[in-house]
Parts: structure tokens; C-alpha cells; sequence
């Protein structure tokens, strides 16, 4: 209709690693800590048709940055060339259990081109040479865990903080 304006908040800017652990501190280290809790973890990326691809990956935490560092002309790397959004999921573990939680990242993936901070990365992390090393921009942060019978669902993103909802048998509680 002439003169409407649509009801859709202005796109926030992603946010680094190191925003969201100032904004929210505790809840950084708890999806930190769920990440090193296995080596590999699940990356998506998007083909150049716009389907997903799902392929393993490392994510490292140094620097206050979140880094995803992959193999030269990798598929993974080259979708990520040609389209920066990706989400990468924590390796559930070997069984159902889940203790932790789950745990998913979301948002844009920027190549480091910085000589010192790859020659820095290189001396600490020692991967195997060459290789493509990107940090990461967040749009979305969500920890889904059990707390008794209720599923707690955390996320967070730039510009809106944390949320919390609960599910349990009477639907969902949204706690700010």
C-alpha cells in the first residue's frame, strides 16, 4: 500500500568475537568452553546454486577473535569467497546425552589478510601451511540446553542481547 513502510528493524551490523564476549562475558565462555570440547565441529556454508554445504571444520579462539581456518581452495573456503554467511555448529559428541548443550554460531566469515596476524597465528597455532584463515562477524548466538524437563534456549545477537526462552509442556516463556 502507497506510504506504508514495512515493519522490519533496520539490519544490525554483525559483531565480532570480541563484542559479544564484552556484551555477555558468562555466556561467551560457556559457548567457548562447549566448542573445545571436541576438535572438529560442523560448518555450512552456501554453494553457488544457494544450497548448503555441511562439511567439517576446526574453529580456534584466539586473539579475542573467533578464527576458521581451512585448507587452500577448499570448497568450504572457496563458498565462503564467493558468499561470507555461514553457521557453524559445536560437535554434538558421541552420544545422545548432550550434557553441555547445544551450541550454534551464525554470521559472516572475513578472510585475515593482516601479515602480523597470521605470522602471529602461525607461531602459536602451527597449522599446516598454506591455508586460508578467516574470523568471524556474528549475526546470531544460540546455546539450547535442558534445565530439568524444560528445553532452555539462549541466543544472542548484535543489537539485541541475550534472550532466554523456556520450553516446557505448557509452551515456550520468553525471559528477557
Amino acid at each position: 500500500m502507497a506510504g506504508m513502510t514495512p515493519n522490519t528493524p533496520a539490519a544490525t551490523p554483525p559483531a565480532t568475537w570480541a563484542d559479544f564476549h564484552t556484551a555477555e562475558p558468562a555466556f561467551a565462555a560457556v559457548v567457548e568452553k562447549r566448542f573445545r570440547l571436541y576438535r572438529h565441529q560442523v560448518l555450512a556454508t552456501l554453494r553457488r546454486d544457494g544450497s548448503p554445504r555441511v562439511t567439517g571444520l576446526e574453529a580456534d579462539f584466539r586473539f579475542g577473535e573467533m578464527l576458521l581456518g581451512m585448507m587452500p581452495h577448499s570448497r568450504k573456503a572457496l563458498d565462503l569467497f564467493r558468499d561470507p554467511r555461514f553457521a557453524i555448529q559445536a560437535n554434538p559428541g558421541p552420544d545422545a546425552d548432550m550434557a553441555d548443550g547445544d551450541v550454534r554460531v551464525a554470521g559472516r566469515a572475513i578472510e585475515v589478510t593482516d601479515p602480523a596476524l597470521l605470522a602471529r597465528f602461525i607461531a602459536e597455532a602451527t597449522p599446516p601451511e598454506p591455508f586460508h584463515l578467516f574470523r568471524v562477524d556474528i549475526t546470531e548466538v544460540v546455546h539450547t540446553g535442558m534445565d530439568g524437563e524444560e528445553l532452555v534456549v539462549r541466543s544472542w545477537h548484535p543489537g539485541r542481547g541475550l534472550r532466554t526462552v523456556r520450553r516446557g509442556n505448557e509452551g515456550p516463556v520468553e525471559r528477557g
